[in-house]
């Protein structure tokens, strides 16, 4: 097979060095697929046959530039010249790896050699990299950002979001697409109807390229020209590197879907054995330089082995594992002013919002219609003239690809908060909330220093598709945590110590409340620790816990019925204070629940079951919850009342007292 290796301005050291990338790539495969058959690795994703897109692309770019590859993309790593200790460490689980045994293969990401390493879903990796771009934007550097995908994941929406998002935003990503015939048996027929993956450039005013994937001097030499390109002029660029996957998705899944004169066609145009001779018969690489460099390999293979193979397998404990769930923080609490005014949940908010903006004067935040307009709840009214365009960030309707961003953003050090525009709106950004942010710090030490406001709740006859309180979508998920202020002056000063918290914060906002509710608030920025309950009244009668408008609800029956109660106020779901709930409990006997949310699967069951578990022995009744019916939110204001649990409180806290 003949390639066209013209090679403007590329010296022999270039190509020799283009040369030893693919071979190092090829030699350890070959050696970790004799370790797979032995049993000492778990899995293996080949990139035979498709590392000169790896190469080509990693050694264009700059090492300060971050690359987001894929598990076929070996040559990224070693191009990058990670340590082969480490990477065979990573591959066995061992504690020189980058996850410490808790994420497999080419899952892990390290700043240190900047890579972000590949996330399973696919798709939300090219929102990442629009992030790190936009950081780079924002620092004023000039760097371009690669990120690597497979024709496969051009079905998924997050490539048409992060596509859309970084050609309106200008970001200067390239996105790397390796169409290499077949999502692991599906073959590309099946996947879209064009004839080039790059055609799509256009719909979204992209420039974009077709390039023989298999020809290493095309690779670099037009990565390398749109690098300098983009760096000096940011845009994005898509590129469809036509190549061929030579072995199965995984070892496992083989390859007998694949017809063999398909097989047999691509064999021969083995990028590595095609450039091989290329370089022998243009007296480039000389037969003693391809045997030297092929034992120094051989040799640095062998010996980084021996130093993993020796390595004792990772040992911890489950308080070392909670521990690295998330960031360790101590938070700067800041005491408030004297000097208060007399303001609105919703102006807490938006205060807290533009002061933490003073305070991090590089945070962006970012949501639908939130710059002129100043956002549907005209909390960040006034932000755009205060901090410009540039921190203050209207974005396309693409929840998903903004939470990814954003992610990007924490990846290049930059604080964020996300605009959920309704709480409910989240579910299409959920991928990127419960497998993205939750477990970044947990897999690879990496923060995902990001705010997302949820405006929530029911009594404002929104129907079912703006009224949930969905919390417990993410109570469940280990890695975020969750606040739920009732109150103004609590809401400022919790949303100030989220913004400070390095680790996501999923921070609720009940849209009742936005306007009804007023307190005498500190004109100063404060910070309100999470994690800690707040007693709202004394009594000896019960013990309620509630969060959000069902405080309200509970001052308002307690006054009514003449109660004496512990009135517990959570503030923060996750962590949760658990010390305050069991010291009230074991001093009034009586526990009842009150959510908002639905009865089955809330927080509410949680608590009730952590009560029964640790204060068993001081109950005088039953713990008791009082929640929604498991049924979503109406829209007429009189079947929205019947949803609602408040009334249903009144007559249920009777009830207890009287037990």
């Amino acid at each position: 097979m003949s390639f066209d290796y013209s090679r403007p301005k590329l010296k022999d050291a270039e190509l020799i060095d283009l040369y030893k990338a693919m071979l190092k790539s090829r030699m350890i495969e070959e050696k970790m697929l004799i370790l797979l058959r032995q049993g000492k690795i778990s899995k293996w994703f080949s990139g035979m046959g498709q590392e000169a897109i790896s190469a080509g692309v990693a050694l264009a770019l700059d090492s300060d530039e971050y690359i987001l590859p894929m598990h076929r993309n070996l040559a990224v790593f070693t191009s990058r010249k990670i340590p082969l200790n480490r990477l065979f460490s990573q591959w066995q689980g061992k504690e020189n790896g980058f996850t410490k045994g808790r994420d497999r293969s080419f899952h892990f990401g390290t700043r240190e050699f900047h890579i972000v390493g590949m996330i399973s879903h696919l798709g939300p990796q090219l929102g990442v990299a629009n992030g790190i771009a936009l950081g780079s934007l924002l620092k004023k550097e000039q760097k371009v950002t690669a990120v690597f995908t497979g024709e496969g994941a051009t079905s998924e929406g997050d490539f048409h979001e992060a596509l859309n998002v970084a050609s309106v935003w200008n970001l200067p990503v390239i996105f790397c697409v390796e169409n290499n015939g077949y999502g692991l048996s599906t073959p590309s027929s099946e996947q879209f109807n064009c004839e080039n993956i790059a055609d799509k450039g256009v719909g979204y005013g992209m420039e974009s390229h077709i390039i023989d994937g298999n020809n290493i001097v095309a690779v670099y030499t037009k990565v390398r020209e749109l690098a300098i390109s983009l760096r000096a002029n940011p845009r994005p660029v898509l590129l469809e590197f036509k190549t061929f996957r030579m072995r199965g998705h995984e070892e496992a899944s083989g390859t007998k879907y694949v017809p063999k004169e398909l097989l047999e066609k691509w064999a021969m145009k083995d990028p590595l054995e095609n450039f091989q001779a290329f370089l022998r018969d243009n007296h480039i690489l000389s037969e003693t330089n391809e045997v030297v460099i092929k034992k120094e390999f051989t040799h640095e293979i062998s010996d980084n082995l021996a130093l993993v193979f020796s390595e004792q397998e990772i040992e911890s404990t489950l308080e070392l594992e909670l521990n690295d769930v998330f960031q360790p923080f101590d938070l700067e609490v800041i005491a408030p002013s004297e000097e208060n005014s007399n303001i609105r949940l919703v102006d807490a908010i938006s205060k807290g919002l533009y002061q933490s903006m003073e305070r991090f004067d590089k945070m962006v935040i970012m949501g639908q219609d939130i710059a002129e307009y100043g956002g549907v709840f005209k909390i960040t009214e006034g932000f755009l003239e205060a901090f410009g365009r540039d921190r203050v960030r209207n974005t396309p309707i693409c929840e998903s690809s903004i939470i990814e961003a954003a992610y990007g953003l924490s990846v290049s050090g930059i604080k964020s908060i996300v605009e959920l525009q309704f709480g409910d709106f989240v579910s299409s950004g959920f991928n990127p909330v419960v497998n993205l942010l939750a477990k970044s710090h947990y897999r690879w030490g990496q923060a995902a220093d990001i705010v997302m406001r949820m405006p929530c709740g029911a009594g404002v006859g929104a129907g079912p598709f703006h009224s949930q309180t969905n919390e417990a979508w993410f109570t469940k998920t280990p890695g975020l945590k969750v606040v739920y202020p009732a109150f103004p002056v609590d809401a400022k000063g919790l949303l100030c110590a989220a913004v400070e918290d390095p680790n996501p914060v999923m921070f609720f906002e009940h849209k009742q409340l936005y306007r009804s509710v007023y307190q005498d608030v500190p004109d100063s920025y404060y910070t309100i620790p999470l994690g800690k309950a707040a007693l709202v009244q004394k009594g000896e009668d019960v013990t309620v816990i509630s969060y959000g408008a069902g405080v309200h609800w509970a001052i308002n029956t307690l006054e009514k019925l003449d109660i004496k109660a512990d009135l517990i106020d959570l503030r923060t779901l996750l962590p949760l204070d658990e010390e305050s709930i069991y010291a009230s409990v074991v001093k009034t006997g009586k526990v009842i629940i009150l959510q908002e949310d639905s009865v089955f699967g809330g927080i509410g069951s949680d608590i009730s079951a952590l009560i029964m578990e640790n204060c068993f022995e001081h109950l005088d009744a039953p713990v008791m919850r009082v929640a929604a019916p498991h049924m979503p939110i109406p829209f007429a204001k009189n079947l929205e009342a019947l949803y609602l649990p408040n009334k249903k409180f009144e007559s249920k806290i009777q009830e207890l007292i009287a037990y």
